[in-house]
């Protein structure tokens, strides 16, 4: 059965008072899962549901920023992913560069690409990196696309190492001096805080890969609905069940 829309209106009320405002994340790390299955089920095609899950991610940005979260990491695209059949990359990297676009165009948000725009065809990269060169204003977005925890890691590594080798500095001195922050300094969300909470819709309880390097201490949150379906009322929660944890962060 059907639930009205107004109840769905009074229940997202409810849990917005239930969030302590000062226990809600600054930034919000999101694994947009099953628009694939979403699609299936209805017996459509993986472009379909493609396409309506990048429909929603404004959507949810706007849900995220009046929730007061500053930052938003969608990760749209894996490293992963590129394996897909060329039918189906095409189709999705369309459909996300136009995506992309419409986030810029609002004016409303700082869009920030993260992820290896090297291993994607020129003409998507430069459509992202144009995007990206707009003026924004309001909560960060970053978009992951050609994003892997794995490979993030390893260019930051190689970017290191390269700039201290023109930087004239030897093998050892390199080994003796490389610590913590100087790989956190390269990474793609250098200059941000560390995600607070990851949210993964869909079911899944795995994180792929994601963000591996900054989240040591972040809270997860695993939603059943496939992203097409993620409604506000699941934001809610999962900040609501954020806000109610006791944050350790390893001590």
């Amino acid at each position: 059965m059907r639930i009205p829309e107004f109840l769905y209106s009074i229940y997202e009320r409810r849990l917005a008072r239930e969030i302590d405002p000062d226990r809600r994340p600054c930034h919000v790390g999101i694994i947009l899962d099953g628009n694939r299955r979403w699609a299936k089920e209805l017996g459509s095609s993986a472009s379909t549901g493609h396409r309506k899950g990048a429909d929603h991610v404004r959507e949810v940005l706007g849900w995220c920023e009046e929730a007061g979260i500053q930052i938003v990491t969608l990760w749209m695209l894996s490293t992963d992913n590129l394996n897909r059949s060329p039918g189906e990359l095409a189709e999705l990297m369309e459909i996300i560069a136009d995506t992309v676009e419409d986030l810029g165009a609002t004016g409303n948000w700082t869009i920030r690409i993260i992820g290896d725009l090297k291993l994607m065809p020129e003409e998507f990269a430069a459509r992202l990196r144009a995007t990206e060169e707009r003026a924004g204003a309001g909560m960060t977005v970053n978009i992951a696309v050609g994003y892997g925890g794995r490979h993030e890691i390893t260019d930051a590594v190689r970017t290191y190492l390269r700039e201290r080798a023109e930087a004239g500095a030897t093998l050892d001195e390199v080994a003796d001096e490389i610590n913590i922050g100087a790989i956190t300094e390269h990474m793609y969300t250098k200059g941000q805080p560390d995600p607070d909470l990851i949210i993964r819709t869909s079911g899944e309880q795995r994180m792929s890969g994601f963000m591996l390097w900054q989240t040591v201490h972040t809270e997860l949150y695993f939603c059943e609905a496939y992203w097409p379906a993620f409604r506000r009322t699941d934001l809610l929660r999962a900040l609501r069940d954020y806000a109610a944890r006791e944050r350790r962060m390893g001590r």
